[in-house]
């Protein structure tokens, strides 16, 4: 199975494209893409589901997995990436993609079975659970290839490879 997952935001999101053959998570793409600061947050949006839809039409994948938006302290900031989330699930919506969210609780989880672990941790595991993730230094692509693992755990196995 092939998955999008993405950490979102609207400076800044984290794209992974994994799939799963024979048992094992192979990272297939990643990047953190940025938008710039002196542009309108309107413009910042369109560049981003622009993204979004670019990697889902070249990778083909299936599903959208997602981190769950927890509430942040800046509501504003917190609402801005409300909206940015809304962009993404519209281009995989459009794109005709199963859409499955994800809890920063469960990601730990997945991925060091330790509800409690550090983003140190979690990058750690991550490394070594997934093909290709060895050398990836942004979080925010790390954190999208890390909920594209917790769609893995989560998910029942399919019989397509």
């Amino acid at each position: 199975m092939r998955i999008i997952s993405i950490d979102p935001g609207y400076e800044r999101i984290g794209i992974a494209v994994l799939e799963k053959i024979n048992g094992k998570e192979i990272l297939l793409f990643s990047e953190c893409f940025k938008t710039k600061a002196s542009l309108s947050f309107f413009e910042r949006l369109l560049l981003l589901g622009g993204e979004v839809e670019r990697v889902i039409n070249e990778y083909e994948p299936k599903a959208l997995a997602i981190e769950n938006l927890f509430i942040e302290t800046n509501q504003k900031t917190a609402m801005r990436v409300a909206e940015a989330r809304g962009a993404i699930l519209y281009q995989a919506k459009k794109s005709g993609l199963e859409i499955y969210e994800y809890t920063p609780l469960q990601i730990k989880v997945a991925t060091t079975g330790y509800g409690k672990a550090t983003k140190i941790q979690v990058m750690t595991m991550v490394k070594k659970l997934v093909m290709g993730a060895e050398n990836i230094k942004q979080d925010d692509e790390m954190d999208a290839i890390a909920i594209g693992l917790t769609h893995f755990a989560y998910s029942r196995p399919t019989n397509t490879h």
